[in-house]
């Protein structure tokens, strides 16, 4: 998985447990972000719906989570990911931009990231393998960058991983299917059918993933964007289409209500942190509000995001903040017919 803020790599084999406990079959994953959620309820034996509007998340779906392992040719992937490999270093929109106007990627990788980029774009963009050879483009290029895990910013001295060549693996890919759907979870909540299971893990403030991983979106997209400032963002990072409300402090409370009372299942989990501009007992609200039986919250002590152990640091890597808090308390929330959250909540609890 690529470094990502926000990862529930802590509560995987909770929601899982869950997912088991309440017998799901069919389950929904509406802000999927690397999918580390939706692959879990898939290994449970799942049909996994994964939602997400960045386009690189999106990407990860199809991958992981669309693609059955079953039906690859492996044979087949392997030999691409050998011909890609083989293939020359270029200068192009990757280097120039996040390898010598910014310092993402070492020069030498950002031209093979171009490269190999280029050569997908003309001969596998129709082949259904295009998203799992983008996907290993996009791990090789993670394991090689240069930042703290958000892309708002690189680290003042290269990262010791930032020397290490580009390597392109076969992803972990999982055997049965499911759907990858692109688009905003609040207009999306209440069309996308009925499910077993749903898990919501909505943005926790005003940073925006469409920014913190803006070098993926472009990567995925392959559009080169005008950019601006030192981190070299997406022009279209002030775009109004790329907000959402739950990056609004004013917004985001109305924002998760409406989609909690939109989404169409009978178990609903959601997760939040203390950190957040909603409390668990608002969302506990929202969910009988939507109709839930019952409402059982679990906490889990958490590690904070990498930066905050760090520091705040300005464009030029100087150190201008100090260290933050650094643990949260994870909310999860299940609701649903009583007899199954009771289940849901004593697999968690002797598991």
């Amino acid at each position: 998985m690529i470094k990502y803020l926000g990862s529930k790599r802590v509560l995987v084999g909770v929601l899982g447990a869950i997912a088991g406990a309440v017998e799901t079959r069919t389950a929904l994953d509406l802000f999927s972000g690397t999918t580390r959620v939706a692959q879990e309820f898939k290994k449970g034996g799942c049909a996994v719906t994964a939602v997400d509007s960045a386009t690189y998340a999106h990407v990860l779906a199809q991958c992981y989570i669309e693609t059955d392992a079953a039906m690859v040719d492996m044979e087949r992937l392997e030999g691409i990911l050998g011909e890609l490999e083989a293939l020359p270093g270029k200068r192009g929109y990757v280097t120039e931009v996040f390898c010598e106007q910014a310092r993402y990627f070492q020069p030498r990788n950002g031209m093979r990231i171009d490269s190999i980029r280029d050569h997908l774009e003309l001969h596998y963009r129709e082949d259904p393998l295009f998203p799992v050879l983008l996907t290993s483009l996009m791990l090789a290029a993670d394991r090689v960058d240069s930042t703290t895990g958000v892309q708002m910013a690189y680290l003042k001295s290269w990262a010791p991983r930032a020397h290490n060549d580009l390597e392109l693996r076969v992803p972990a890919l999982l055997p049965g299917s499911g759907r990858a759907v692109l688009g905003d979870a609040g207009s999306l909540a209440g069309s996308l059918g009925r499910f077993d299971l749903a898990y919501l893990d909505p943005p926790y403030n005003q940073h925006r993933y469409f920014t913190n991983y803006h070098v993926w979106e472009t990567l995925v997209r392959w559009d080169a964007p005008e950019h601006y400032g030192v981190a070299c963002k997406r022009v279209d990072s002030r775009d109004d289409a790329t907000k959402s409300p739950f990056n609004s402090k004013a917004e985001m409370p109305d924002a998760l209500r409406r989609v909690i009372c939109d989404v169409d299942a009978e178990t609903v989990v959601v997760s939040y942190n203390d950190e957040s501009w909603v409390t668990a007992e608002d969302i506990r609200g929202w969910l009988l509000e939507a109709g839930h039986e019952h409402v059982e919250l679990l906490d889990f002590d958490s590690k904070r995001y990498v930066g905050a152990q760090i520091g705040i640091f300005d464009p030029s890597g100087k150190k201008v903040g100090k260290v933050g808090r650094l643990r949260n308390v994870e909310h999860v929330l299940v609701a649903g017919p009583a007899v199954k959250v009771e289940r849901a909540v004593e697999a968690v609890r002797t598991g």
